[in-house]
């Protein structure tokens, strides 16, 4: 992905405990959290108790070969220098320019949330939060929190390439708009009052439409010429291998739709596709059959 030299936001708040090229962290971490859980916890969640967690909010990212090599000339993100922190900028400065005049097409403003650069644990209007939860957005204050050793853990999972990292973000954005559109505090009032499989499945709706969101922004980075050879495959075989199927497998489970918070993999790529394809938000409404 090109990113280098790119205008950055400044919508950022840094946390993190130094500022500049070296910092001391530990080799691998997360952060996540939108009124559920994060993606590791749910991998250990699984693994361990075979139970799923609402709103469980990664939208993970692009393969790695086996060579362990990468479709993007920039390679992987180093969490140890502010390169990252300089990525993760350009990033949402993206996001901003893809949903601003979005909204201002129909006649709306659109809320630029802020962006928080942490380490190990960080105090939102969601709680205090560990790293290891991953990356999550707060709906309480609007922000999305991110722990750049995240990066690490993804490449340890396979998962490398800087446009991978940049749909993780994008993909928590998505849930931003979902926050200011009305739609994810809606969700919340339908589950509670259902019963836990349908509040499942409203969560993968929820999940679904954000996955489609962060489509709209990928199709716009390739219109501008943004993106490398491979880049918009590394999405989508990100979706693929974070479909709930695919997570209940790795876990040596059978598969349970009722279990389902994300969607199987099949409707993580269609819905991320076709936000790639239509680049409007109205095609991406995946709560259409509830009405």
């Amino acid at each position: 992905m090109r990113w280098k030299g790119r205008a950055q936001s400044t919508n950022i708040e840094d946390r993190r405990r130094s500022v500049g090229g070296n910092r001391s962290r530990r080799p691998s971490s997360g952060g996540m959290k939108i009124g559920g859980i994060g993606f590791f916890v749910m991998l250990l969640i699984f693994l361990f108790t075979g139970q799923g967690q609402n709103f469980m909010d990664m939208m993970g990212s692009g393969s790695q070969t086996d060579s362990g090599t990468t479709s993007s000339n920039q390679g992987n993100l180093s969490p140890s220098s502010d390169n990252a922190g300089e990525f993760v900028k350009v990033i949402v400065k993206d996001t901003e320019n893809v949903w601003n005049p979005i909204f201002k097409s129909v006649g709306a403003r659109y809320e630029e949330p802020k962006v928080v650069l942490f380490e190990d644990h960080v105090s939102s209007a969601c709680g205090m939060t560990s790293s290891a939860t991953g990356p999550f957005y707060c709906p309480g204050d609007k922000k999305v929190y991110l722990d750049l050793g995240f990066f690490s853990q993804l490449r340890e999972m396979g998962v490398a390439g800087d446009f991978a990292q940049a749909y993780v973000i994008a993909h928590e954005v998505g849930h931003h708009v979902q926050k200011i559109q009305g739609i994810s505090d809606e969700v919340v009032k339908m589950q509670r009052r259902t019963n836990k499989v349908q509040a499942n499945k409203l969560s993968v709706l929820l999940e679904l439409q954000a996955d489609c969101y962060a489509g709209i922004w990928a199709r716009e980075q390739a219109k501008y010429k943004l993106l490398e050879d491979g880049d918009l495959e590394e999405a989508i075989n990100a979706a693929a291998s974070i479909g709930d199927d695919r997570m209940q497998r790795r876990a040596g489970q059978y598969v349970n739709p009722d279990g389902f918070t994300h969607g199987s993999s099949a409707q993580r790529v269609e819905w991320l596709k076709r936000g790639m394809l239509s680049g409007k938000p109205g095609d991406c409404d995946t709560f259409a059959g509830l009405r």
